[in-house]
């Protein structure tokens, strides 16, 4: 029965990787319909320019805040005992549609070259005024790929649109449909049939007597040893937060307020939060805004690299940088960033780009991936290579323009153990080689 199901399994593969191909080849047509003149729009970024300005680099530098202890563990004795990954997993109450099953609307979100070879569709009920933003895997997580005996992919999403659904009692002011932020813990043991259950991000308050929700656009994340780091977007001059993947917390009351309630606690319908045990607030006097966030395991020691995203009214090129890991491995500070006695965590490369609209990036050894959201009126968006020595694009169609990656260019990850970058789109969750990227960059 075993070998049968494996065979089974391995036919509903290939017909999904010649499904995802002709869809491709769907897509290359639509794009052609694209005209020459919206094929030139976008200009090459050229090349990366290093920034050797002690006063430019300042402006990224990082204070890291850790949550005491004491709050933590307060929180912990009002709520229960932590449970770990492994338990919510066991816990999804949701599936995710493969491809095959998705509708030509949500399978137009997938690039157009180079072509996925993996993809999933999310429920339209279950993500409807939610906005997906981060994508991590257990691949960040571990070098092996897994995270106990789990394979695991983490999809962000955010929600702000001032609906009034409910209110936590400490914090009256905040609604439970602004400025929410949930993680999808999705179960990828079985590649054919992906199953998920949703935690909400929290920060404590009060000391640990209460938890508020994170008010933030996720635009990034990364699974780091024990640590989840998320961007902060919309926080202030904090540029990401911190959580412990050992401190998920389970909820009591099915609400849709956020926090502590009448009978127990509340996470807006989510069965579990993750309290924040840390942020990383920006310590330079120039503005600069939090875009999105990778793992590259090609350094020395393991790095988190950055985009930001320049003020619309400004017309500087976007800031990319690069910050090391701590080298605690087993001790409360694994995962978090290296910092110096006074705990700042500053970064040891920034490039500027002239790529701007960064969705999603991505660095491995030399090179810098950079997925771009383009003109509304543009059908894609496009992906761009970049190096200190120039910049390639990849090309689709008769016309070969660029304009063949996601139309809403989400964040990358890459999962060194498949040589997979994962990423998302609109209601795909979508999976690719990263050496099918460079093939289609030339």
């Amino acid at each position: 029965m075993k070998h049968r199901g494996r065979h089974r399994r391995r036919r509903r593969g290939r017909a999904l990787r010649a499904f995802l191909a002709g869809t491709a080849l769907a897509l290359t047509g639509a794009a052609t319909m694209i005209s020459a003149s919206q094929a030139t729009v976008t200009g090459s970024p050229g090349a990366l320019k290093p920034v050797s300005s002690a006063a430019e680099s300042a402006t990224l530098r990082l204070k890291e805040n850790l949550v005491p202890r004491g709050t933590l563990d307060r929180l912990s004795s009002e709520m229960g005992r932590p449970v770990g990954v492994g338990a919510v997993l066991d816990d999804a109450d949701h599936s995710l549609r493969d491809a095959i099953s998705c509708t030509g609307g949500e399978r137009g979100a997938l690039p157009v070259e180079p072509t996925a070879t993996r993809a999933f569709c999310w429920d339209a009920d279950d993500t409807r005024s939610w906005r997906p933003g981060a994508v991590t895997t257990s691949g960040d997580a571990d070098d092996d790929g897994v995270w106990g005996r789990n394979r695991v992919i983490l999809s962000g999403w955010s929600r702000n649109d001032n609906q009034s659904t409910g209110l936590s009692n400490s914090q009256a002011a905040v609604t439970a449909g602004r400025g929410l932020a949930k993680v999808a813990f999705v179960d990828a043991n079985d590649p054919s049939h992906l199953t998920y259950t949703w935690v909400l991000l929290v920060v404590p308050v009060d000391g640990g007597r209460d938890y508020r929700a994170l008010s933030s656009q996720l635009t990034g994340m990364v699974w780091y040893q024990d640590k989840l780091l998320v961007t902060a977007t919309g926080e202030g001059r904090t540029a990401l937060y911190a959580y412990d993947m050992n401190r998920v917390q389970r909820t009591t009351v099915d609400t849709g307020a956020v926090g502590r309630v009448r009978g127990g606690w509340a996470a807006n319908g989510s069965r579990y939060v993750l309290p924040a045990v840390a942020s990383y607030r920006l310590t330079g006097s120039e503005a600069v805004r939090p875009g999105t966030i990778s793992l590259d395991r090609s350094t020395a020691p393991d790095s988190l690299v950055a985009s930001e995203r320049p003020p619309s009214d400004s017309d500087r090129p976007a800031l990319l940088s690069r910050y090391s890991f701590g080298a605690d491995t087993t001790g409360t500070r694994a995962g978090l960033l290296a910092t110096d006695s006074a705990g700042r965590a500053s970064p040891s490369d920034v490039y500027e780009t002239k790529a701007d609209d960064i969705g999603g990036v991505l660095s491995y050894r030399s090179d810098w991936y950079l997925a771009r959201t383009d003109d509304p009126d543009d059908a894609h968006g496009t992906l761009w290579r970049q190096t200190a020595d120039g910049a390639q694009a990849t090309r689709c169609g008769p016309e070969k323009h660029r304009d063949c990656w996601s139309p809403d260019a989400g964040a990358l990850s890459y999962w060194e153990e498949t040589g997979e970058v994962w990423s998302q789109s609109g209601r795909m969750l979508f999976a690719l080689p990263l050496a099918s990227m460079d093939r289609a960059l030339g």
